[in-house]
């Protein structure tokens, strides 16, 4: 799968010893945090200004991440509506930072474009 497929790269962070559980492996939460940054990069520069996510409509935990694994982010628009939209994302992982690429995860957010007092609003 080449990266257009995938989408634009939006996000690229290393796995730590402080976001792990018992068994050593990256928390869920942790995971969907950095989905959820990297989908509100996308989205604010469609809406061309304020998003706010309404929905995590699907997400897949497919593999575990580890600690040292370099964690990549791609996604893109993939619905729009009036003022908001759905934001495909898949995650994959360089094994201890040069190792083999795997998909770890994949989602879909939706987001609504927000004006100053966080109102919706349509989209540009």
């Amino acid at each position: 799968m080449t990266q257009d497929e995938r989408g634009e790269l939006l996000l690229r962070t290393m796995a730590m010893p402080a976001d792990t559980n018992a068994s050593g492996d990256i928390f869920g939460g942790w995971l969907l945090s950095q989905m959820d940054i990297a989908a509100g990069i996308i989205a604010s520069q469609r809406a061309q200004g304020r998003v706010a996510t309404i929905a995590i409509e699907a997400m897949k935990f497919i593999r575990p991440v580890h600690v040292g694994d370099v964690l990549c982010i791609y996604g893109q628009v993939t619905r729009e509506g009036r003022s908001s939209m759905g934001i495909t994302l898949e995650a994959w992982v360089l094994r201890d930072r040069i190792g083999a690429r795997e998909k770890v995860t994949e989602g879909l957010f939706t987001f609504v474009a927000i004006d100053d007092e966080g109102r919706k609003r349509a989209l540009p």
